[in-house]
């Protein structure tokens, strides 16, 4: 169809951004009224169809080289935000890239902060949106961040709420479920589709070792620091800010258990998400922490205020009983008690980095 042509010759030439408003257009330069019945216009599969075979006339062998690129950055990427489980979207990854395409990546977390913190950390260049979009007489506020790759390509991280990634998104083009990958998919797509590219070559090993080799006392020093701008309740925490607190924990932790790395560990970090959601800071430190502590400091964090509950007798009889049923109940009352002697004033505490630095020496 002639107006499915022109609409995406539009679309190409940058001149129209949106399916809607290149159909429209289009029509209007073939005398059709762009207001007439929707069967009478291309649909967006139709437009997107005649877009990709536009860009490969256009771009040429030149297109599959930047698509191999474009997939390369990606995956430096998605090692990056591994611990908000990304995955591939658009045209990156179904290969049907054209000049001024993005790489468009759904990332999951509960707090954008805890993404444009490590974007902070990487020192990447970034702004972040937030728009509202009124669908079937529902709002919902949809936030992205952009941020510009090595390669001079824009990337688009769409955030969704952590327990959304096993949700099946629609694509509004075609209302079909929208085709994604996470890392060891594209990791394969580059290997059967690329095989030449560098470093492409035992990428499986090269991505776990990648995941292995996270540098965790970075991430924890990440979290750590903004403790120090989290002003306490004076009637709770007398002995002032959240980052205080969590070093005076990790004292009297590392004295008690130097040879226990993970209850240690959770001593020093079970407050990290006060920087992040003070109304919910044990689920957004774990998120926040996910891949990066072991499964028992993760229950230590995770049940830390419980236990206070607990020595208070305001926690219920079964959730009271599971708790004492747990193999690690004795250290998780523990740490409740180092949690509660680390609220003194005036005594000395190491720096983040001689904490990480003993931290790491327990092995």
């Amino acid at each position: 169809m002639a107006i499915a042509a022109q609409a995406a010759a539009l679309m190409y030439s940058r001149q129209e951004s949106e399916y809607f408003t290149a159909k429209r257009k289009a029509a209007r330069a073939f005398g059709v009224n762009p207001r007439s019945h929707p069967k009478d216009l291309p649909s967006n599969k139709e437009v997107q169809d005649r877009l990709r075979a536009y860009a490969q006339l256009m771009e040429g062998p030149a297109r599959t080289e930047v698509l191999r690129d474009m997939r390369l950055e990606a995956l430096v990427w998605m090692h990056r935000l591994m611990r908000f489980k990304p995955h591939l979207i658009g045209s990156v990854l179904t290969g049907h890239v054209r000049k001024g395409s993005d790489i468009d990546l759904h990332v999951f977390a509960n707090s954008i902060e805890s993404i444009t913190l490590l974007l902070d950390e990487e020192q990447a260049t970034y702004t972040v949106e937030r728009k509202q979009v009124i669908k079937h007489h529902q709002t919902r506020i949809y936030r992205h961040v952009h941020l510009e790759g090595a390669g001079g390509w824009p990337i688009e991280l769409t955030v969704y709420r952590a327990d959304e990634c096993n949700y099946s998104f629609q694509s509004s083009i075609t209302g079909k479920t929208i085709e994604r990958a996470d890392v060891s998919d594209v990791i394969a797509l580059v290997e059967r589709e690329h095989p030449d590219a560098s470093p492409t070559h035992n990428a499986q090993e090269a991505a776990d070792e990648t995941a292995t080799q996270v540098d965790v006392a970075f991430m924890y020093r990440l979290l750590l620091e903004p403790l120090a701008g989290v002003a306490q309740s004076k009637t709770h925490h007398p002995e002032g800010n959240a980052l205080y607190h969590s070093l005076q924990v990790f004292c009297h932790a590392i004295h008690a258990a130097p040879y226990d790395h993970e209850l240690v560990a959770a001593a020093l970090l079970h407050d990290v998400g006060k920087a992040i959601d003070p109304a919910d800071h044990v689920n957004a430190g774990l998120e926040a922490l996910d891949g990066i502590i072991s499964n028992r400091t993760h229950w230590l964090i995770a049940h830390h205020m419980d236990a206070h509950k607990l020595k208070a007798g305001t926690l219920g009889h079964r959730a009271t009983q599971r708790l004492r049923q747990h193999e690690n109940f004795d250290d998780l009352m523990q740490l409740q008690t180092h949690d509660q002697a680390g609220r003194q004033r005036g005594v000395a505490v190491p720096t983040i980095e001689e904490a990480l630095n003993a931290l790491m020496a327990m092995g």
